[in-house]
């Protein structure tokens, strides 16, 4: 590398590790969001609707609401940059808890779905955190960028289910109302944060000459990157929205299903401390292997048995398979695309992750309720083997490539 070229990295990186910080604060409060979410939407929605089959639909709600999100909040941050667009996301997020309180309130489970796909809404801002902070970093500190940010959820962790220990009573009319308003007023404090971030104008396509999208997609770490990140996240998602219920349904106590919750949100961001380590000491590919493999393992436990111990033991293998494995399948597609590409390639990139992450939700509480936990369980092991597969096509293609 030459001296000009070592010192724009230099540069970029110290720009990278401002704006990661600025991104962890703002993941802590945005990262509140679906844990809130997760914990009660499955249990609200229980009061709400008759049959228990639906009772998992405003959680769904929430993940279709991200699917959705992804490529229209790409397309407000082509416009107004990563700052305007997070603001408009806070904005969106706090629009959305109000509206859940409403239908908690006025016990319309049909409002309560629209608030909770709001959130959803916000949440496609909250997830491009990670590419945010990547933008200026160099090729060798994108994984500890995404890391760093992804350190913000740590404490989302604790803040979420903490905040439906805090609120839950505050409204005995309208059980979990309160819990709701809180997560607004999470997202207007995101804001002040998010107002402090320096990142780089995104290049328009129109003059950038980047390659179609449909060549990007066609690439095979591409296509293992894209599989191996919404297997990791669509199982995570699969198995936790059900867990709540299951344990509810198991005799376990609200209480303990939100401390669960807890637990799982705080292993999905406690590695990533180490992770970004890891990464550039053993590789992409291995560290992502690593979280396939422990998301299986989870499930193991699951079917297990069913005491508030294998629930809680599952839930925190589960979050750390996700760790590994979406930051790992997440640093893979950082490695598809050109800067002038980036935008559409995770744009692209998210759509399909949190398209199956809302289908697998959407299924779960259909299976929990016709099948029983260890049905959500078994279910596991499929996609798991389909990625493992696609990862070793793609390091096989790599090789023969290479030589």
């Amino acid at each position: 590398m030459s001296q000009n070229a070592q010192t724009i990295a230099q540069q970029g990186d110290a720009l990278a590790r401002r704006n990661a910080l600025v991104l962890a604060s703002a993941q802590a409060l945005g990262g509140a969001n679906p844990a809130i979410v997760v914990s009660l939407g499955g249990i609200v929605g229980a009061q709400l609707v008759s049959d228990p089959a639906f009772a998992t639909v405003p959680v769904s709600a929430m993940h279709l609401g991200l699917a959705c999100g992804v490529i229209p909040a790409a397309m407000v941050m082509r416009r107004l940059g990563r700052r305007g667009g997070y603001l408009v996301g806070a904005m969106i997020g706090a629009i959305g808890a109000g509206v859940a309180a409403s239908g908690v309130v006025e016990r319309l489970f049909w409002l309560f779905c629209v608030g909770t796909f709001l959130c959803g809404l916000y949440g496609s801002y909250v997830q491009s955190y990670r590419f945010a902070a990547a933008d200026t970093a160099s090729e060798g500190f994108r994984p500890r960028a995404i890391s760093w940010v992804m350190i913000g959820g740590l404490v989302a962790g604790v803040v979420g289910p903490q905040t439906v220990l805090w609120t839950r009573d505050l409204t005995p009319a309208a059980p979990f109302a309160a819990s709701f308003l809180a997560l607004g007023c999470l997202a207007l404090l995101a804001m002040p944060l998010v107002s402090r971030l320096q990142a780089p104008p995104v290049v328009r396509q129109a003059s950038a000459g980047g390659r179609p999208l449909s060549e990007i997609m066609r690439q095979p770490k591409f296509i293992a990157a894209v599989v191996a990140a919404l297997v990791s996240y669509g199982l995570m998602s699969f198995l936790m929205t059900a867990a709540p219920l299951a344990m509810v349904g198991c005799g376990h106590s609200v209480g303990e299903a939100a401390l669960g919750i807890q637990w799982h949100v705080l292993s999905m961001f406690a590695p990533s401390f180490v992770t970004g380590r890891l990464i550039a000491r053993f590789g992409k590919g291995q560290i992502t292997v690593l979280g396939l493999l422990l998301t299986a393992l989870a499930a193991i436990v699951g079917l297990a048995g069913i005491s508030v111990a294998h629930f809680w033991i599952a839930l925190v293998l589960l979050g750390i398979g996700w760790n590994f494995g979406f930051i790992g399948a997440t640093a893979l597609v950082t490695d598809c695309y050109r800067p002038e590409e980036r935008v559409k390639v995770q744009a692209a990139n998210d759509f399909l992750v949190f398209g199956s992450v809302a289908l697998a939700s959407f299924s779960s509480g259909g299976l929990l309720h016709a099948g029983g936990w260890d049905s959500v369980n078994w279910l596991v092991f499929p996609p798991v083997l389909i990625a493992l597969t696609l990862l070793g096509w793609q390091r096989l293609s790599g090789r023969v490539a290479a030589a």
